[in-house]
């Protein structure tokens, strides 16, 4: 485990099965997989503050996935009888990755909804990328979905973030998906002390005075996030949770997705428990979907904040 984790955790998050206290730790199981994953690769155009998964300009522990890794997969899915709906690829900055168009395009025609997730920058707003999108948004339409990481709905907290200037350039991007008819959605962070009404409220504005088409009420649209710092310490999941909480194993992402990865200097892609997990100890699952059938103890922080505690999903 990280030493960061060790630090603010103390005596946590270190057997699979048990928590500190010695109380079960809680699992979950893949009841009706809904989302797979593809990692595109960890490189960025930008270097993001406190970026879960360190994407920069030269970060390239997971290397770029190709359209013949994501057809192996989906041939899986169909192998496996698997019930997905939806293929979901991230980064790094997908569009980052030559293949990214490609690699969706396979799973829109296979039938699948798809979901990108963009910061909506060069990358994406180069010529022969832009031309080879606009076909898809011609050809799928409402099929495709492009999720715009926005942090903050004004132009300084975004910044903040993500480097000055960035927060233009993501409106630029927007502003050309909204007049080629994409269908958009926003990912921004709960980071500024703003309760969830009022953050919606800024987006709601913020969208109507650029027309955007994206709803500020429906979470599926808008998603905040809470922070994930692993410097903050957070309680274990256990068994007893799920009665105490009100909550249910069901509802937590790992009961319904699964994210594919190529690590750098790997033969082949593997199969991860979790989209937040690309780096932890024991989340990787095997090189096949059949593999990556099993249970999933919630053994890091990301799985009490994020998933269980903050109820958050990287899907719609």
């Amino acid at each position: 485990m990280d030493q960061r984790i060790e630090m603010a955790n103390q005596g946590k998050f270190l057997d699979a099965m048990v928590t500190a206290d010695g109380s079960q730790r809680a699992t979950v199981a893949l009841r009706a997989p809904q989302t797979l994953w593809f990692n595109t690769g960890t490189l960025c155009n930008i270097t993001c503050v406190n970026c879960y998964i360190e994407s920069s300009p030269t970060n390239n522990r997971l290397t770029y996935m190709t359209t013949a890794e994501v057809t192996e997969f989906l041939d899986q899915i169909a192998d496996r009888a698997w019930p997905v709906r939806e293929i979901g690829f991230t980064g790094g900055e997908p569009f980052m990755n030559p293949d990214i168009c490609d690699m969706a395009r396979v799973a829109l025609r296979r039938g699948y909804e798809v979901l990108i997730l963009t910061n909506a920058m060069r990358p994406m707003m180069r010529n022969g990328v832009r031309a080879q999108l606009s076909d898809l948004i011609d050809e799928f339409g409402d099929k495709l979905t492009l999720r715009i990481s926005l942090d903050h709905w004004r132009a300084a907290q975004h910044d903040e973030i993500r480097g000055k200037g960035a927060f233009a350039k993501t409106i630029e991007g927007m502003e050309w998906l909204r007049d080629k008819g994409a269908r958009m959605a926003v990912a921004g962070r709960a980071l500024w002390g703003e309760s969830d009404s009022e953050a919606r409220a800024g987006y709601g504005a913020f969208f109507a005075a650029h027309h955007f088409n994206v709803d500020a009420q429906d979470p599926g649209m808008t998603i905040l996030f809470p922070e994930m710092d692993e410097m903050i310490e957070v309680p274990e999941i256990t068994t007893a949770c799920w009665g105490i909480l009100d909550k249910s194993p069901k509802d937590v992402m790992c009961s319904s997705s699964r994210m594919v990865v190529k690590r750098k200097g790997a033969d082949r892609p593997t199969v991860l428990a979790c989209t937040l997990l690309p780096y932890a100890d024991g989340f990787d699952m095997g090189a096949t979907l059949q593999e990556a059938e099993k249970d999933v103890a919630l053994n890091h922080p990301h799985c009490a904040k994020f998933c269980v505690l903050g109820g958050a999903s990287c899907s719609a």
